[in-house]
This record gives C-alpha cells, structure tokens and sequence, in this order.
C-alpha cells in the first residue's frame, strides 16, 4: 500500500522544516525536506561595513551564533591579512568549544533524546528511592495539571516503541532537568571568553577584545569541570543505554556514507594543525579538502541565481513563484555529491586520518561500548554517539587550553580594512561544516555569502535530481503508523537541524 505523508512543521527541532515522504509497505521510498522560509541575510551585508559582517551573521542563529562569528572573522583575517596572537586563537576556541557542548546537550535532552523514552511512566514507580519518589510525583502533579500539551516530553506518545523501565524513565527525566541547567554553564563559560552570549560582542577580526586573567582561568575551570562531570557520568552513559535499548537504530538512517570536515579548533598560530582535521570522506576513502569543489544547485530552490555556482559567485535572489522548486535551502554539492557533516563527519573524518591518536582511541573505545564497527556510526544512533563522545573530547581539550593561555598577553592585533579584498573562513559549527565568503569592494561588503551545516545536510535535490543527505537517509525507514510517524521523526532529528542556519 503507498502512501504520502507530509509534516510540517517537525518539531523539536531549530527553525521551520517541513517533510514529505512516500511509503509502500510501511517503508519510505521517497523524501522530499522542505525549507519553509527566508531570510535573507546575505542581501542585508551587502553594502554594509566589513566589521558589522561577524555582528549580524551571528543573528543568524541563537543557538550557534559564536560559529557563525568565527567563520566571519576568519573570512576577515584572511581578507585583511592578519593572524590573531596565541591568546586570540585560544579564546576563540574556547569558545567555539562551549558552544558546541552545549548545543550537543540541548540537543540530546532537551529535543532529540525524548523520542526514545516514555517520561510518563514515572508514575508507575512503586520503588523507595526518596529522590524518585519526588521526581515520581512532579510528574504526576504536572500531568494531571495539564502542565505540558500532548506534544510535549511528559506524556506517552508512542508507548509501543519507548523505553518501558520506569527507573530508567525517571533517570532521564532527572538528566533532563539537570541537563537544563548545565546547558546554561556552557553558556556561562563562552561568555567569559566573549564578553556575553548568545551574540558575543568580543569576537573581532584579529581576534577578540576580551582579556586573559588568572580570575577567567579560574572562573572557567570551575564551570568546565561540571560540564566535564555531566558528559563522563551522565550524557555518555545515556546515549549508551539508548543505543543498547534501540539496536535497530544503527540500521536506519544511513546515507550514502559520503562526510565532509572543514576542519575546527587550530593548535598552532597558522592555523595549519586543527585539533579535529579537514577532510572529505568518499566512497570510504579519504581526500584532501578541495574549496573550489564546492559549488550551490537551485534547481528544486526558489532562487533565480544561477546553479552551480561557487560561493565566491554566489548570488541569493529568491523566487518564491519558481515552478517546480519545493524548499527555500541551496543544494550544496562537493565535486558534484551531496556530503553530510556535522559530528559523524567530523570523527570519521578525524579517524581515517588518524594523526590525532587521542581521537582515534576514543571512538575506539566507543564502539567497544556499543559493540558495532565504524561503519555502525553512519546511522541515527551512530550521530547521538558520535556527538556526546565528541563533547567529551572538547571538554578534556578545553583543559588544557586553559593551560596554554597566559594572562596580561595581547587577545587581539591591529588591522586596517583595505579598499578591496577578499577572504575565506572555513570552520565547524556544532552541526557541521560552515563556511562563509566575503568580498569587499570601495571598503563596503560587495558580496558574501555563507554556505551552512543544515544547507548541506537537509538540500533539496541538486541539477542531477540527487537527494541530499538527510532525504537520502529517510529512504527505507520503516513507517509503522502514517498519523505518527515516529521513526522518520527519529531520523530526521538525529542530523539535529538548524533550519534558522539554513535559510539565512
């Protein structure tokens, strides 16, 4: 029997995604993910000055607004010809790095993690543990209070495919709320470094205007240590219990394995060593990365710009009447495919080339944890793995870039704005590869443009009708109820999209 599903919006997830996915039999065969707004903001930074760039991009995202910032001073640094001193690149990676761990946090806890679990039966606790008692309560009090909607955590949506353990449930439910809390650490560590979040008025080309000092040190490891003890002791050890209570869920959701890293958090002054290397992953096989590979299709987009353009091209003139078009995302393509990134991509990426030990050893030991292979983490589970470990990685990393700073050293270096230039800033956000371009022309932003981890993740079909990756990942997903679809929400959520990001 086919069918046709459509959702939208999917919630749970940043910005305005709708689906629409064809199943014969209970499993999809066809997916088609829908930008469903835009915004514009390569439109608004032409003509503007260079140095409001990194000011507005960040209000592109709330959620990762520090990424967007570094890949605009970078682009800036390199326009300008300047390198921030050590103190510099050391903050920005700090953080960069807070940034991501608490994104990968929300994501798990507070949008992802609740389709795995049933917070509901709490109430069927009959233990006398005090501290589930009480928990046990809230929940019926807030239940029977009609305090959360039939869309929200606390109530069982989908019995039948939820973990059913009431101790496990309520131990969720605890990390939730604490999971809330901690988050709010993560941002309280970035802000030390960038003066406030989530825009940061400190990030400047060169470097950032904030101050090392042995007080910020100290503030900072004493915030890092309770992220560090939450990952270790908490967000880990979850998303194992997930992974052995949903084995089935490193079977769906594979794309066609293809990655890509632009590679994140440089160890030395150049920029030439990233903790977390650039990289393209195809066909199993590991590449150097190629910028001028990346081009933008809009066949299914509606934009009037050319496809096929490289970003340093780029133009962004919407068409929202384009016949035949279904998403207002480009389809961005690297050497003609479509790639995924975003954690998977970064480890994968990072594994195959191996230089990094530390990194190596690590997703070593998680797939003994888990008992799969590498080839396991292309899946729904394999992203939520792969982002926890990758929080752990970043949290030990921080420590010992607190180490390397030294206080009273200059953060930042002067520069001048040429009349024309141009420059690349290639970095990470917590969802993926983020690259944003600029050109500058009679000391004025001429064009720019930012090519983003959900834009590469949720494309529509590019000029040679390939899905992109999270269309791709849909196809074969077992759909057991088309008024609840459950598993393809599942998949979906797993890539945690950003589509704020996406429609910039």
């Amino acid at each position: 029997m086919k069918e046709t599903i459509s959702v939208s919006p999917v919630t749970r997830i940043e910005g305005h995604l709708g689906v629409k996915i064809e199943t014969d039999n209970g499993r999809v065969t066809s997916a088609h993910v829908v930008g469903e707004m835009f915004r514009g903001f390569e439109q608004i930074l032409r003509g503007r000055d260079p140095l409001d760039a990194q000011q507005v991009t960040q209000r592109i995202c709330g959620v990762c607004p520090v990424e967007h910032g570094i890949a605009s001073v970078l682009a800036q640094d390199a326009a300008y010809g300047i390198t921030p001193p050590t103190n510099g690149r050391i903050l920005r990676n700090l953080a960069q790095a807070a940034n991501f761990i608490t994104s990968h946090i929300t994501h798990f806890y507070l949008l992802s993690g609740l389709d795995f679990v049933d917070v509901a039966q709490v109430t069927t606790y009959t233990g006398a543990d005090p501290a589930l008692v009480a928990l046990r309560d809230w929940a019926k009090s807030e239940i029977a209070n009609n305090t959360v909607n039939a869309g929200g955590p606390f109530l069982p949506q989908f019995p039948a495919q939820l973990i059913r353990d009431p101790v496990i449930n309520l131990g969720v439910l605890r990390h939730y709320l604490e999971a809330i809390e901690i988050r709010r650490d993560g941002h309280k560590l970035g802000a030390l470094f960038l003066g406030k979040l989530p825009h940061a008025a400190a990030l400047i080309p060169g470097g950032v205007t904030e101050k090392v000092s042995a007080i910020l040190i100290v503030s900072a490891r004493a915030l890092l240590a309770r992220l560090r003890t939450f990952i270790e002791q908490v967000y880990l050890p979850d998303v194992i219990t997930v992974a052995g209570a949903f084995p089935a869920y490193f079977d769906l959701g594979r794309g066609r394995g293809d990655f890509l890293s632009f590679g994140v958090f440089p160890e030395n002054d150049s920029g030439s060593s990233p903790f977390l290397p650039a990289g393209v992953l195809i066909d199993g096989k590991l590449q150097s990365l190629d910028v001028r590979a990346i081009t933008e299709d809009v066949r299914y987009s509606w934009y009037s710009s050319a496809s096929g353009r490289r970003p340093t091209e780029g133009e962004t003139v919407p068409a929202p009447d384009k016949s035949g078009a279904y998403s207002w995302l480009k389809a961005p393509r690297y050497a003609g495919r479509p790639l995924e990134v975003g954690p998977l991509a970064r480890l994968l990426v990072a594994y195959q080339d191996g230089r990094n030990t530390t990194v190596k050893s690590a997703v070593d030991g998680l797939l003994k944890a888990i008992g799969r292979g590498p080839a396991d983490l292309n899946s729904v589970l394999g992203r939520h793995a792969t982002r926890a470990l990758e929080s752990k990685l970043l949290a030990d990393r921080c420590a010992e870039w607190l180490d390397q700073l030294v206080p009273d050293q200059p953060t930042s270096c002067d520069f001048t704005i040429p009349a024309t230039g141009s420059g690349v800033g290639l970095t990470e956000a917590a969802r993926g590869a983020l690259g944003h371009w600029i050109e500058i022309k009679d000391h004025k932003i001429a064009n720019y443009q930012c090519v983003v981890p959900t834009t590469w993740n949720c494309s529509p079909r590019d000029d040679r009708d390939q899905p992109g990756p999270m269309e791709q990942s849909l196809i074969g997903t077992p759909v057991a109820d088309a008024k609840a679809p459950i598993e393809a929400a599942r998949v979906i959520r797993s890539f945690d999209p950003c589509l704020a990001c996406a429609v910039h």
